[in-house]
């Protein structure tokens, strides 16, 4: 598979992953453990110099997702720790933390 489809794949599934997790009534969280272990097995599978590049982006919207099952998981549940081992930087302040700029602004 070619990296800029696997770059594809695994952002948009992180992205879905964000907007999946984002506080509201309800959430199946039966589908989380899975989610997240294809997640963590498709980051390990990016080219290091992409994971580079992409880990700041990335950073802001799994940290997003963690902030957002933190109260609902609690912060040392594995789906957690998992999480936290894709997020290298710091966690944004909140679910709502979107201060970083695109690209093309």
């Amino acid at each position: 598979m070619h990296v800029f489809v696997k770059i594809y794949e695994f952002a948009a599934s992180a992205g879905a992953f964000e907007g999946y997790v984002y506080p509201k009534e309800q959430i199946d969280s039966n589908y989380l453990p899975n989610w997240v272990n294809h997640l963590y097995t498709a980051y390990e599978l990016l080219p290091e110099e992409v994971r580079d590049q992409i880990q700041p982006s990335l950073d802001g919207t799994l940290g997003r997702a963690i902030r957002a099952l933190i109260p609902r998981l609690g912060e040392d549940h594995e789906i957690i720790r998992k999480l936290r081992d894709i997020v290298k930087g710091e966690l944004p302040t909140s679910v709502n933390d979107f201060q970083k700029k695109k690209w093309f602004e």
